[in-house]
């Protein structure tokens, strides 16, 4: 540290405070003292650095499962936000439920953690260790944690609009699985958006995120003109079902994903969705925890990271 200090022209106290940062330290003298530390390849030793500021510099990441493409996206960009914040990434699923997952990361002496998706329902009757910080990412306002979450409902109006405004009567949803906060916003989204044009929603068809929950359930959505989709997946097993059935999208049929996957623009044909921003729910989730882990005030409002419609072949007008 005192070669680092040396180099920057700065005292052994400021570099103390770059390495734990703290707010004291002006931004061009930050800047100067980390460009030393990249210079002599300086790395503070986490351990140590444990030791006089009582953090771990560690948080942690609780799911369900990592099988949907939501949660795997999630926890590479929470893995990228939480190192451009100086801290490491624990992940834990909650296959024997929330609370255990809470246990498993008080043991590893993480500083906070953050809740994904499916998960977050199971946290408001979860014990939760004393002095454990959390922001929770799709839960609803009533939760009692901080909670962070993209659009849901808005982006689910953006494309039911988007496909009566093509001429379609009305519109279908293959919704995601009950008791998913995120399925049951972008229901709510579809459904406030019928009833507000004065079309009464068609019964629902549940699907549980997947591709094959997509492909089955083209049998029940034979006589759809147009479909929104809680997620891409099973849209893409949907736009299966209907082309074995003999019906073309989007001529016969429009079909709307939610999430924009990597793989959207290359399904047959690309289809119109819905882009999650899963950098920036990351951003904030994080920005969130580890403002909560560093002393500043918790934010009261949820914090909704918006969507947005991104329009390919899979819709056309009638």
């Amino acid at each position: 540290m005192a070669m680092v200090a040396a180099r920057a022209g700065v005292s052994g106290q400021t570099v103390s405070r770059v390495v734990n940062g703290s707010p004291r330290v002006d931004p061009a003298t930050r800047i100067r003292v980390e460009s030393a530390m990249a210079e002599l390849g300086y790395r503070p030793h986490r351990a140590a650095r444990a030791l006089r500021t009582g953090r771990s510099q560690t948080i942690g990441l609780v799911v369900t499962t990592l099988a949907t493409v939501g949660n795997s996206r999630m926890l590479q960009a929470t893995a990228e936000a939480a190192a451009e914040r100086g801290y490491a990434l624990t992940l834990v699923t909650a296959a024997d439920g929330v609370a255990e997952a809470f246990e498993r990361l008080a043991e590893q002496e993480v500083d906070g953690a953050i809740v994904l998706n499916e998960a977050s329902a199971l946290v408001p009757d979860a014990q939760r260790p004393p002095g454990l910080r959390l922001v929770v990412v799709d839960a609803p306002t009533e939760a009692g944690f901080t909670s962070v979450h993209s659009d849901h409902a808005g982006g689910a109006a953006a494309a039911t609009a988007r496909l009566l405004a093509l001429g379609h009567d009305t519109v279908h949803h293959l919704a995601g699985p009950a008791g998913s906060f995120a399925a049951s916003e972008r229901e709510r989204g579809w459904r406030e958006t019928l009833t507000a044009s004065g079309i009464r929603p068609p019964a629902i068809v549940r699907g549980d995120w997947s591709a094959d929950s997509g492909f089955a359930a083209g049998e029940a959505l034979t006589v759809a003109s147009a479909v929104f989709c809680a997620n891409d997946q099973m849209a893409l097993g949907l736009m299966r079902a209907l082309a074995e059935s003999g019906r073309r999208v989007p001529e016969d049929v429009g079909v709307i994903g939610f999430d924009d996957m990597p793989d959207a623009a290359n399904y047959r044909p690309p289809l119109t969705t819905i882009r999650q921003d899963f950098a920036a729910l990351a951003h904030r989730a994080v920005s969130a925890l580890v403002g909560a882990i560093e002393g500043a005030p918790e934010i009261g409002e949820p914090a909704v990271i918006p969507t947005s419609l991104v329009e390919r072949a899979s819709t056309a007008s009638r």
